[in-house]
């Protein structure tokens, strides 16, 4: 999880230009939370070392669990707007 993540989402939708999709505002995240997103692969990490064998991982790759964030936020930012 990302520590407080609607004010570093807020703070990279205002860097952004006119134009929002969910790829630039990932890329924007990632330039300018690069400790955030290390922490994400590194809990990735942690739990894909401790499954046992056979056995389903409870987390979504970082990639897939940023991009689902990033993509629910926008969608009630722009219900709220």
């Amino acid at each position: 999880m990302i520590t407080d993540q609607d004010q570093k989402f807020k703070t990279v939708l205002t860097e952004l230009s006119d134009t929002v999709s969910e790829q630039s505002f990932f890329n924007a995240f990632l330039k300018q939370y690069p400790e955030d997103w290390k922490q994400l692969k590194i809990t990735y990490s942690k739990f894909k070392r401790s499954k046992q064998f056979g056995k389903t991982i409870p987390l979504p790759r970082p990639e897939e669990a940023l991009r689902r964030t990033i993509r629910t936020w926008l969608k009630t930012t722009k219900k709220n707007a």
